[in-house]
């Protein structure tokens, strides 16, 4: 049926060509819509198990910018923000944290990128006889770096750099995304084995919270309250129930434990351990709920509580429950002491009714609000992050600044890490996280690719092969250089992998190829990570090839 209705279409557009103005077809409007679908079609399509998804859109409207079509510069940078802001929100909470881990890795690789693809500039402009000022346009363009181009038009001749910038750049828009795609055959990479083990240390980090009945046996414990055994801070676990004299109650911390007695402990399977060793065998006997008591998960809704921890709103004991865990992005973990609130955070209780309908009030549990996209927090985030990139830091004759790129996205990881000023909560749910994401990555694809389409052979007629052949060196032979150390001497896994290329890279479209490969959001981790890091060498090394030739 897909196939018949294609066909039709095709068969409708052929007569409208010709008995019709074919004007339409350049149309923005009409045009950015037909290569949505096209990109889409032709993005479905596997050769030997490689498929372009949505990076097919890039391709698509190259073809429709070779025939003239334009689009405004305005959608490009609309693009280019809603794709970028929503990459930095969503890796922002696990930046911090991978830096630490491997942030010694990821600047020595951003520098191998960066700095390798300038020396084979300068190599290129000494072979060839090329400008500096070409030689930077080549550089910049190769890399796909706006920033760095800027930073030439303050060193000297922008005529010039700019058709060195002109020539290298589609190269380095597609160069990328076709590098990323075969990258993992190319290295022998297995990416769903990469996202099993990603899965496995996601795991380790953040253990399963399970639940398990231990009758109260150990002589050690019996006729001593929870309290006098110290049972969170020797478990690490939470009781959530006893089943004592027949009833079946919340215990509180004064709550005395009897022989026979039946617990119900929730935490992970090391601390269930610990409490195997502290109260005795664990045993199959259910523990069955009365009709006043309840154990259900309760939402964070209420602003008033976000980024306050458990101990600071005295949750457990002014309302005489137990939290057992803690749910956040799809990860459950045990509910301690010190864990902050945030927005969307479902928190397992159990208690009664009453004090659970307490508790409610207090949290908020209002799920319709985790359902209402509220993009007031976007827009404020975009417009302090172009407002962050239109500033700059002067040094000497040179001028330092993030761009909108690296202004939007350090905005949106910052944000993503603090998630509250004042009244306003920085919450995106993932589904208009992927929705704004997706709107942005089309828009962008589609105006850079009519871009580039439109210039790349009138350019390559009038200044000659061996500058397109100089910025095909620059752009693969960093991309190859940071895929060899990445994954020989640095023992980087392949979604890291393709953040770092990318974000070495500076290349937004290789991003976009890179997510589509895998479900886990390691790659724009990374990218994130490396990205500044990247931007600024960019700009330094145009210095550098300025200072050699």
């Amino acid at each position: 049926m897909y196939n018949i209705l294609i066909r039709l279409y095709c068969n409708y557009l052929s007569v409208f060509i010709k008995y019709r103005k074919v004007d339409l077809l350049l149309t923005p409007y009409f045009a950015l819509f037909l290569i949505i679908i096209l990109g889409f079609i032709v993005g479905g399509i596997k050769i030997k198990g490689i498929k372009l998804d949505v990076s097919a859109v890039l391709f698509v409207a190259m073809f429709f910018g070779y025939y003239g079509l334009e689009f405004p510069d305005t959608l490009k940078q609309i693009g280019l923000v809603l794709f970028i802001f929503t990459i930095g929100f969503q890796a922002g909470p696990s930046l911090f944290e991978t830096f630490r881990k491997d942030g010694k890795k990821l600047v020595c690789l951003a520098a191998i990128i960066v700095i390798s693809g300038a020396l084979v500039s300068v190599a290129c402009a000494l072979v060839f006889g090329f400008s500096k000022e070409l030689a930077g346009g080549l550089f910049t363009g190769a890399i796909t770096s706006t920033p760095g181009l800027a930073a030439l038009s303050e060193l000297s001749n922008i005529k010039d750099a700019t058709i060195g910038y002109g020539i290298a750049y589609p190269f380095g828009v597609i160069g990328v995304v076709l590098f990323i795609k075969l990258c993992p055959r190319l290295f022998k990479c297995n990416i769903k084995k990469a996202e099993k083990q990603y899965d496995i240390e996601l795991e380790e980090k953040y253990p399963k919270v399970l639940n398990r009945n231990y009758i109260v046996e150990s002589p050690n414990i019996i006729g001593k309250t929870i309290s006098d055994i110290s049972f969170r801070q020797v478990t690490g676990a939470n009781i959530s129930r006893i089943l004592q004299n027949d009833s079946a109650f919340t215990p509180n911390p004064q709550t005395t434990l009897h022989s026979g007695s039946i617990i119900k402990a929730v935490g992970t399977e090391a601390s269930l351990i610990k409490v195997q060793e502290l109260i005795g065998k664990p045993t199959e006997f259910g523990i069955a709920l009365n009709e006043n008591y309840d154990v259900r998960f309760i939402i964070v809704t209420n602003k008033k509580v976000l980024s306050k921890t458990i101990s600071e709103l005295h949750l457990q004991s002014k309302y005489n429950i137990i939290i057992t865990r803690i749910r956040r992005s799809g990860i459950d973990f045990s509910a301690t002491s010190n864990i902050k609130l945030q927005f969307g955070d479902k928190i397992k209780v159990a208690g009664t009714k009453e004090d659970i309908a307490k508790l409610t009030s207090v949290l908020g549990d209002d799920s319709t609000k985790l359902h209402e996209s509220n993009y007031l927090p976007v827009a404020i985030g975009i417009v302090l992050g172009v407002l962050l990139g239109k500033l700059s830091l002067d040094i000497g004759n040179f001028e330092l600044s993030l761009g909108l790129t690296g202004g939007v996205i350090a905005v949106a990881i910052i944000l993503s890490r603090i998630r509250k000023i004042g009244p306003i909560v920085f919450s995106l749910t993932t589904s208009a996280n992927q929705i704004l994401r997706q709107i942005g990555l089309i828009l962008f694809l589609a105006s850079v690719g009519a871009e580039s389409g439109s210039n790349i052979v009138a350019i390559i007629k009038e200044e000659g092969l061996s500058m397109l052949f100089s910025g095909v060196l620059i752009t693969l032979i960093p991309m190859i250089l940071g895929a060899i150390f990445a994954k020989y001497i640095f023992k980087i896994d392949v979604l890291q992998l393709l953040g770092v290329i990318t974000g070495g890279m500076t290349s937004t479209p290789g991003l976009a190829a890179a997510s589509s490969m895998t479900k886990t959001n390691a790659p724009g981790i990374a990218y994130a990570t490396i990205y500044p890091i990247a931007m600024i060498l960019v700009i330094l090394c145009v210095q550098f090839i300025f200072a050699v030739l």
